[in-house]
């Protein structure tokens, strides 16, 4: 007998929901100093303010984050999508960006890690938030993390 996958896939919000809840998340989180509005399934997140990749626009949105030394790992899942975040385009593009977490800004440096470093990176990441293995299995691209230093920029 054949089993047959069932999978429980919800269609995602319309985009311009997507949009408002981002904008009223950013404006929350500055206002409180990060102390609403700052977890995101019940993970920690941070305000990253960065170029667009085509526009050169400043760009505020917020992002889960892994608390990794001094820094930061930013996970590009985008849920198992099969396509990159547009986020990822604008930190290869850009990779000098503002950090917003814990109500304190800060200019950092992203840096996609390679597959090599990547390889010490993700067990950290998954151990964080499990469902990243998950997206990971779901999709047929290589998910990438960013490392998120501090910069004197």
């Amino acid at each position: 007998m054949n089993e047959q996958k069932i999978i429980n896939h919800q269609a995602p919000p319309p985009r311009w929901v997507l949009k408002l809840f981002t904008k009223v998340n950013v404006i929350v989180y500055k206002l409180t100093g990060g102390r609403f509005m700052n977890k995101l399934s019940g993970m920690p997140i941070l305000l990253v303010e960065m170029k667009g990749a085509r526009s050169g626009k400043k760009r505020t949105i917020p992002l889960m984050c892994v608390p990794h030394g001094a820094g930061f790992l930013l996970v590009a899942s985008q849920g198992g999508a099969p396509k990159h975040p547009v986020w990822f385009y604008n930190l290869i593009t850009y990779p000098d960006v503002r950090i917003t977490f814990g109500g304190k800004t800060s200019p950092m440096h992203a840096r996609r890690v390679p597959d090599h470093e990547k390889a010490q990176f993700w067990p950290v990441c998954c151990e964080y938030y499990p469902p990243y293995q998950d997206y990971q299995t779901r999709t047929d691209r290589n998910i990438p993390v960013f490392l998120c230093e501090y910069s004197a920029v």
